[in-house]
């Protein structure tokens, strides 16, 4: 199955390394997507821990700590980095 990926936030410098989209097998789960994009990343480059996670428009936790949702076909995998400011 294919799942569109989306990384917004902070670190551009991650995202270049992030793919669009993600084949998974049938039945995967979220956490099967993290895994899989964990290890397409750099070794130098992970995901923010407190990174904020939605599937499909629904709010899942962050990449330490999220739901264990199954994924679809055509679900939107969106990535949204931490941002500080004053």
């Amino acid at each position: 199955m294919n799942i569109r990926v989306v990384f917004s936030g902070r670190g551009y410098d991650r995202a270049e390394s992030i793919p669009a989209s993600l084949d998974l097998p049938p039945g995967s789960t979220l956490s099967d997507a993290l895994d899989l994009l964990a290890k397409r990343l750099p070794d130098e480059i992970q995901l923010p821990a407190a990174c904020l996670i939605a599937v499909s428009g629904k709010h899942a936790g962050t990449v330490a700590r999220h739901e264990a949702c199954p994924l679809g076909e055509g679900d939107e995998l969106v990535l949204i980095a931490p941002v500080a400011g004053g």
